[in-house]
Parts: C-alpha cells; sequence; structure tokens
C-alpha cells in the first residue's frame, strides 16, 4: 500500500535557517534506512510559503492568490512516499521522522493512503 506523508509545522515555531546539521544528519541516515528497505518512493522538502500560490474555485469562479498567506497557522513544509505493508508501519516510519527532531520543533505528520488505480 502506497502511503503520502504530509509534513505539517507552526510556522511561528519553524527554523527560517532549516534543521541545523546534526538533524540534517539524522534525517539523511534514516532517508536511506528507508531507502535500503525498500520503502522510500519520494520525499522532498517545500519552498517556503511565501513563494506559494493557491488557486481556489467558489462558486463557479477561479481566483488565484499569491502568499504569503496570513491566515496560516501551520503549513506543509514537505512531503513523503512511502509504500509499506501496512498502515501501523507507515505511522511508525512517520513517527521515527518525527522523533528526529527533538522537543523545540512543533510538527506532525498525517498519513494518507493513495487510492489504488
Amino acid at each position: 500500500m502506497r502511503y503520502l506523508m504530509l509534513i505539517r509545522s507552526d510556522p511561528a515555531t519553524a527554523s527560517t535557517a532549516g534543521p541545523d546539521p546534526a538533524l540534517a544528519e539524522d534525517m539523511g541516515r534514516l532517508i536511506e534506512e528507508m531507502t535500503k528497505a525498500g520503502v522510500l518512493l519520494d520525499t522532498a522538502g517545500l519552498r517556503p510559503i511565501e513563494e506559494a500560490t493557491r488557486i481556489r474555485l467558489a462558486d463557479g469562479a477561479t481566483t488565484i492568490v499569491d502568499g504569503p498567506f496570513t491566515e496560516a497557522r501551520e503549513v506543509i513544509g514537505g512531503y513523503c512516499l512511502v509504500q509499506t505493508r501496512t498502515r501501523e508501519e507507515a505511522v511508525e516510519w512517520g513517527s521515527r521522522f518525527l522523533r528526529l527532531h527533538g522537543p523545540e520543533w512543533t510538527m506532525e505528520v498525517e498519513i494518507r493512503q493513495l487510492d489504488q488505480p
């Protein structure tokens, strides 16, 4: 089963400099482990919300709004696409990712199974 992990963070507490070198090294090791296990299909961080564009459809009209978005209380900072045998396995990988960050981060991982074609 394939799962998409959406990595959400609170922009008020997120580091503007990104992860410190030790965290980046730990994440690199986890990504390598996931790759060797055949679980990781794709992963990446996302550019800052200030560079985002939203396209909204409401009442038949489409509007386009460029960031930053003042109402954003949380942002999707990255994603991870995995293929695991069970939902529980996907949850364990997501939990391991979060534990790397330590108490100074406020974030969550939303895990959603992809529909099968």
